[in-house]
């Protein structure tokens, strides 16, 4: 008679067995949070494979450091930024919409991934050389997606319409990192209309093409 039981409880100390992509996707929001709460350097990779409920070697198996996990997050909530500007900025052909807009979806941001927020705008690491390099290649990204429409708008020289587009992404990316730090102390919508009129009072005194 065989002994085998079908019916056996699950061991405590078993560990769900998720498709790949899933628990990728669960070691990242993990890490991310472990990340902006400790900051790179105090983050240990036990506490983060703890928090996903897996085992360390587990953890190693998909990030072979702690470094090359900091980065796959890095790289999410970077191309999720840079996707949500091109879309406020495509998102209407009217420029002070577009201003408005761009400001907003940094709020929107804020809102939707504050824990990625700091992770971009506020890392310990930002001096790393590979970290620093995707942060400046999200803010050129940014700012590449308004100084196009500038130049459309405008007909100015390419690098005057990217210096425009870098003050625009910088002045909504600051104000928005102290609304955060102030805890909507103003809240969002008053904000966000604050920062869109400071900027569109600017932008809008260059004259538009002709042709």
């Amino acid at each position: 008679m065989s002994t085998d039981n079908f019916n056996s409880p699950v061991p405590p100390h078993a560990k769900l067995r998720l498709p790949r992509d899933e628990r990728r996707a669960t070691l990242l929001t993990a890490a991310l949070e472990v990340f902006t709460a400790a900051g790179y350097h105090a983050a240990a990779m036990d506490e983060i494979a703890d928090r996903a409920n897996v085992s360390k070697p587990v953890l190693y198996q998909h990030f072979p450091s702690k470094l090359d996990l900091y980065l796959a997050v890095l790289d999410i909530h970077c191309e999720s930024l840079v996707a949500e500007i091109q879309t406020a900025v495509s998102s209407t052909k009217e420029n002070a919409g577009r201003v408005l807009a761009t400001v907003n979806a940094y709020f929107d941001f804020i809102n939707d991934e504050g824990e990625a927020f700091r992770l971009l705008f506020e890392s310990d690491m930002s001096v790393e050389p590979q970290v620093h390099e995707r942060l400046n290649k999200m803010s050129y990204d940014c700012a590449l997606a308004f100084s196009e429409a500038i130049r459309a708008d405008t007909a100015m020289p390419q690098e005057s319409a990217m210096l425009l587009a870098v003050g625009l992404i910088g002045t909504a990316q600051t104000t928005a990192r102290h609304w955060l730090s102030r805890d909507g102390k103003i809240d969002r919508d008053t904000a966000v209309r604050l920062v869109a009129s400071l900027q569109w009072r600017g932008i809008s005194g260059f004259p538009r093409s002709s042709s």
